[in-house]
């Protein structure tokens, strides 16, 4: 069976993401897709967004009671549920319960093997833009990291988390002051139509 699926790649800079509407009918009819297989994971970028426009988020990632803290990231771990997992973050009824700016890397990146859409000739552009993101984003998570090792300061330590808060945000401004000049190169939105054969169930790859 053939379907046109609807891919927007949205460029904002260090938040760029990728839409895909096949999500809402997502073919391993599971109720989960891909989320079934991932466990969410924060990082400093992601932690420093956070806690600039949605701290109560931050707030209610650290109130959970299966999270993995480590000194600069913390993972949402999932929970077993039949033959995958169910991700905190993910409703039956709706998708993720995150908007895509909130969502850490790879759950504003990743879209299904099965469709592919780096193959496509006319979106290299956009396959290079995510990997230099994806690039770009590991490095400034390492040197955020790195400056808060040397003032010794983790996540670990609950009792100066407000002070590892403030440092996180000095860091990651100073360290993301000059952007990227591949930040520039693409519009802000593209909508683009590609046309895939889609099998269903766990046929589909995920």
């Amino acid at each position: 069976m053939y379907k046109d699926i609807k891919i927007v790649f949205h460029n904002q800079g260090l938040r760029s993401y990728i839409e895909v509407d096949l999500c809402r009918q997502c073919p391993r009819q599971d109720d989960k897709g891909c989320c079934g297989f991932y466990s969410p994971v924060f990082y400093a970028s992601d932690l420093a967004y956070l806690l600039r426009h949605k701290p109560e988020l931050i707030d209610h990632i650290f109130s959970l009671d299966n999270i993995t803290v480590l000194d600069a990231s913390v993972t949402v771990n999932n929970r077993i549920d039949g033959n995958s997992y169910n991700c905190h973050f993910h409703h039956r009824d709706g998708g993720c319960l995150l908007d895509q700016n909130l969502r850490e890397s790879v759950c504003r990146h990743f879209v299904c093997p099965g469709i592919a859409w780096e193959e496509e000739a006319k979106l290299r552009p956009w396959k290079n833009f995510f990997a230099r993101l994806t690039d770009y984003e590991i490095e400034l998570n390492n040197r955020i990291a790195a400056l808060l090792q040397e003032k010794g300061l983790t996540l670990r330590d609950e009792e100066k988390r407000e002070q590892f808060w403030h440092e996180l945000q000095v860091s990651f401004a100073l360290e993301s002051a000059a952007k990227p000049e591949f930040f520039s190169r693409l519009p802000a939105r593209e909508e683009v139509w590609i046309r895939r054969t889609i099998s269903y169930g766990r046929d589909w790859p995920l």
